[in-house]
């Protein structure tokens, strides 16, 4: 799932190889912190969030798949 958040991440900024995606867990899920330049921040979140959501959407239907459960969070 950590290539597929930073490949789908890397193909929307300017700065790709300023992005990073860590692994952890945290109970049963598996969570994924991305990383990115603050100038791209706004094109990976996208207009009313609706850029972010689809991508936890399709990480999630994804992972569904594997039976994981996947969080992407976005630091900031």
């Amino acid at each position: 799932m950590r290539e597929l958040v930073e490949t789908v991440a890397r193909a929307l900024v300017t700065e790709p190889e300023a992005v990073a995606v860590a692994e952890s867990s945290e109970g049963d899920a598996i969570v994924l912190d991305l990383t990115l330049s603050p100038e791209d921040l706004g094109r990976v979140i996208g207009r009313e969030g609706r850029t972010a959501r689809a991508l936890r959407a399709f990480v999630s239907a994804a992972a569904r798949k594997r039976n994981q459960r996947v969080v992407v969070r976005i630091k900031d």
